[in-house]
Order: structure tokens, then sequence, then C-alpha cells
């Protein structure tokens, strides 16, 4: 764990779900609620930035401006595209 300041949080969290992630959890994690959590908000941040991220790129790629530029770089660096493979063993 990184030595960031901690903040309490108390949550009100469905007895049923409790029992559920704690069957589903690794078992290094079972026997410490506090660890389960903040490993399982740190993937949870992790995915929705990663959602974000696919998100952007998916805009991007319906971009009326950059479609023109994209296919322009795509153009024009195509011939590196195999650059090297001529010497492989």
């Amino acid at each position: 764990m990184s030595s960031t300041a901690m903040v309490r949080r108390s949550v009100a969290i469905p007895r049923s779900l409790v029992e559920e992630v704690a069957a589903l959890a690794p078992e290094e994690l079972r026997g410490n609620f506090n660890r389960l959590v903040i490993t399982a908000l740190r993937e949870f941040a992790r995915e929705r930035r990663a959602q974000r991220f696919r998100q952007e790129m998916a805009d991007m790629a319906r971009d009326s401006q950059v479609c023109p530029d994209s296919a322009a770089i795509t153009k024009n660096f195509s011939v590196a595209d195999a650059d090297g493979l001529g010497r492989l063993p």
C-alpha cells in the first residue's frame, strides 16, 4: 500500500454483496475487507480510465477534422510498415 494519506469512509453495503465478493475474492484478500475494497476501487478506477480512453479514441476516429490527417499520416508512413523485415534471419 502506498504512503499516501488515508481517508476513512463509512458505507452501508448489502450483506449479500459482501458475502458474494468475499467468496469471489482472491485468498489473500478474503481476510482483509479493507484491502479488498481498496483493490476493487483501484480496479474500478483503472477500468473507467480505460473506458474513457477507448471512447475518446472512438470519438476522434469519427472526427471529420482528424480523419484526413490520420489518413495522410498512414499513407506517409505505410512505406515503413515492413521496414527491417527483409533482414530477419
